[in-house]
């Protein structure tokens, strides 16, 4: 990557406050965290809001800001896929339909309630899986931390990776989930103060939004209008993929059973403020691309303009209008704002990764009737564990081509047949333990093995995206849709072949209309179902709007 400006002291004082605030968070949250209770679901004491910024902070990682600004870089507003049907309809569908379910049952994982819903197999499995996938996502920002301390601190990769490593070590294992909670909230703010700013700077550079239209094809400009035909976008792939792909088997398989995120809703203080978590975020969601979608059209049309170099990488793009846009001290800014989205998604991994662990795996299989106590150290310890294990992933991730469709491989591999498991399951009784175990484990085999064909070419992307030209993300849609659909016929296929689960086993686990409660009682603009109904208009009219 060319060398970018260097920080001067006033930003290094600003990075520094920024240390110190986030180190002193985890210090008065351990004060606090008396339990396993604390550490793992923050004591269920959180309000809608809280919980609600936090469930989408923990999403605010490399993902959302390295990974989206150079999606856009490179496919433009189609990236904005991602924050609207990628994102919303699971968003909602999980406060309100499937988040009575999880937070009723008081449950500390996914894994938790798979163990529930069908066997002790099936959970061991996802378990094991979501701990290894967590792993490479919590390398995913620990690569893109040390990107930005390497490119404008001047650290060299190794020395960068067990800095911000060490930082997030720290207050994580102090505190666990409620620091996690606390720092993530704060980095919210950061990251929109630190990087609203340079994206209107950057409208202001280059003279208004409509040079960008002026300077860009059509075909990095329209949401729907280019996806008639996989000819017609960057990305190589039509509405049907993305609708079904990205807006039902990723979207749904990502918001609604990664533990990573869900897990910041069971920390609201009851069912209504945990339903209302994601709804909260989905507002929040559908503003993101303002940031990062407006980052990577920037600095594509700054390129044109012969301002900026060409990219080496299109996940370098935020960095370059950061680094642009800024003088001294608003740069330190900038660059702090980076790091806390960095950090914000490396402490939901950590965390969400020492409760499976402890939880799922620990205690499930090796020591099942020790202290709280001694579950509380246990967590601690693993924090630190999985840190370290994080850094190996960090150097896997610096050699993929970009963050992005790194991430969606992961969750086509893992969360694809994970959802079709976990959507069966609750909705439709008759699906048994051997069903869903069997269901998950040949349908995250077949993602896997479709991944390293089309890695190493074994065939061409046509048999699996149905297009020679198909981009990696596009065959990471097509991939996730074949999962789905592999695990969800051999689910019911096995479900059908074998015994049916008592039905009083399956009480509180499935889904039962009279059971979640009308809320008749509750003026209408205190209802989920309300705000869900306003989120859901929004979506439509910024669908209408870019279309």
């Amino acid at each position: 990557m060319t060398a970018l400006t260097h920080l001067n002291f006033i930003d290094f004082v600003i990075i520094a406050l920024y240390f110190i605030f986030i180190l002193g968070i985890g210090f008065y949250v351990k004060e606090k965290t008396k339990n396993s209770a604390d550490f793992f679901l923050a004591g269920r004491k959180n309000t809608s809001w809280i919980a609600g910024l936090a469930f989408l902070s923990a999403n605010m990682g490399a993902l959302e800001l390295l990974g989206m600004s150079g999606q856009s870089y490179a496919y433009g507003v189609l990236t904005a896929h991602f924050y609207l049907i990628g994102a919303v309809p699971a968003m909602l569908f999980l406060a309100i339909y499937m988040m009575p379910f999880y937070y009723a049952t008081r449950i500390h994982s996914i894994p938790q309630y798979l163990n529930l819903r069908f066997n002790g197999a099936t959970r061991t499995l996802n378990a094991y899986a979501f701990a290894i996938v967590t792993l490479l996502m919590s390398g995913i920002n620990m690569y893109a931390m040390a990107l930005v301390l390497n490119v404008f601190v001047g650290w060299n990769f190794n020395s960068s990776v067990w800095v911000a490593s060490a930082t997030v070590a720290c207050y994580i294992a102090l505190g666990g989930l409620a620091s996690a909670i606390f720092s993530e909230v704060m980095q919210f703010f950061i990251i929109w103060f630190g990087l609203f700013l340079a994206v209107i700077l950057g409208y202001v550079h280059i003279g208004g939004a409509h040079e960008i239209i002026a300077r860009l094809p059509t075909s990095y400009l329209h949401l729907w209008k280019i996806t008639g035909s996989p000819q017609n976008n960057l990305m190589g792939i039509e509405w049907f993929g993305i609708a079904l792909g990205l807006g039902f088997v990723l979207s749904f398989g990502y918001w609604t059973t990664d533990f990573l995120v869900i897990q910041r809703a069971f920390s609201a203080k009851d069912l209504s403020s945990a339903r209302m978590a994601p709804i909260i975020a989905s507002f929040f969601k559908m503003a993101l691309p303002i940031i990062v979608v407006g980052a990577g059209l920037l600095v594509l049309t700054l390129e044109k303009m012969g301002q900026l170099p060409a990219l080496d990488r299109p996940d370098e793009a935020l960095l370059y209008l950061v680094n642009l846009e800024y003088p001294h001290g608003l740069l330190g800014l900038g660059v702090t704002a980076l790091l806390a989205g960095f950090m914000a998604g490396q402490a939901g991994n950590v965390s969400a990764f020492n409760t499976v662990f402890t939880y799922d795996i620990y205690r499930a299989h090796f020591v099942k009737n020790a202290s709280d106590s001694h579950y509380l150290m246990v967590g601690r310890i693993v924090t630190i564990l999985g840190i370290l294990l994080s850094i190996l992933t960090a150097y896997g991730a610096k050699s993929e081509p970009t963050i992005m469709e790194y991430m969606q491989a992961l969750f086509s591999i893992v969360n694809a047949p994970l959802f079709g498991i976990i959507f069966l399951g609750m909705f439709f009784p008759r699906i048994n333990g051997a069903g869903a175990f069997w269901g998950l484990l040949v349908g995250m085999l077949s993602a896997a093995i479709s991944f390293f064909a089309t890695e190493f070419h074994w065939f061409s992307p046509a048999y699996i995206a149905f297009n020679d030209n198909a981009s990696l993300m596009a065959i990471n849609f097509w991939r996730a849709i074949w999962a789905f659909i592999i695990t969800g016929s051999l689910t019911i296929l096995i479900s059908l072949l074998t015994d049916q689960q008592p039905r009083a086993t399956l009480e509180g686990l499935i889904f039962e209309k009279n059971k979640i409660g009308s809320r008749a009682d509750v003026i209408y603009w205190r209802r989920p179902g309300f705000w869900a109904l306003i989120s859901i208009a929004i979506f439509i009219a910024i669908n209408a709007a870019f279309w």
